[in-house]
């Protein structure tokens, strides 16, 4: 976990709350929460082609995002 990344407790409380993934190629929990780290990242640091590696690719967090509005 780096700096700024959800814990381990924040993430017990929000991750129930977020719509799950459908489909067959449905992501575990645990990846969204790195996605979700990832978003939060780019908000704080700026463009999503400069996010952390750490965080999966930038296009496969950033395709994500309207999924969570």
């Amino acid at each position: 976990m780096a700096r700024g990344d959800l814990t381990d407790e924040e993430w017990a409380m929000i991750g129930p709350i977020l719509p799950p993934e459908r489909g067959c190629w449905a992501r575990p929990s645990g990846i969204n929460c790195r996605f979700l780290n990832g978003m939060l990242h780019v908000l704080c640091t700026g463009p999503w082609r400069d996010m952390h590696e750490r965080y999966g690719k930038w296009n496969s967090v950033y395709v994500r995002v309207p999924a969570l509005g």
